[in-house]
C-alpha cells in the first residue's frame, strides 16, 4: 500500500553519537503503534512524509546520514520550539523529537 503511514522515532544524545539514531521505525499498524507511544510520553510528532520516506530506508540503530542533517536539525529545533512554548506555559516539555 503506497500511502500507507509511515512513522521513524529518532534519539540524539549529546556525547553518545555523532548524529541522531534510528530508535524504531515502522509502517502501517506499527507506525501508528510507535505515534501512540510517543504521544503517551509526550514526544513532539513532526508530520513530515519526506522526512519519514527518507528515514525509513535507515536501518534500527543507524545514524542518519549527513544529507539528511538539516531535514532532521529542522525537525529538531521545532521540537525545542514546543518544548520551550509548554515550558513557559508552565506546562513542561519532554525534551525529545520524532518524525514522523
Amino acid at each position: 500500500m503506497p500511502d500507507e503511514r509511515r512513522a521513524t522515532a529518532l534519539r540524539y544524545l549529546r556525547g553518545e553519537s555523532a548524529a541522531p539514531k534510528v530508535v524504531a521505525s515502522g509502517r502501517g499498524h506499527l507506525a501508528e503503534r510507535i505515534l501512540e507511544l510517543a504521544r503517551a510520553h509526550g514526544v513532539p510528532i513532526r508530520e513530515d512524509p519526506a522526512l519519514a520516506e527518507a528515514l525509513a530506508a535507515l536501518d534500527l540503530g543507524e545514524e542518519i546520514p549527513e544529507d539528511l542533517y538539516v531535514a532532521v536539525a529542522e525537525a529538531l529545533v521545532w521540537a525545542l520550539g514546543l518544548d520551550r512554548r509548554a515550558s513557559r506555559a508552565g506546562r513542561g516539555g519532554p525534551g525529545a523529537a520524532g518524525g514522523a
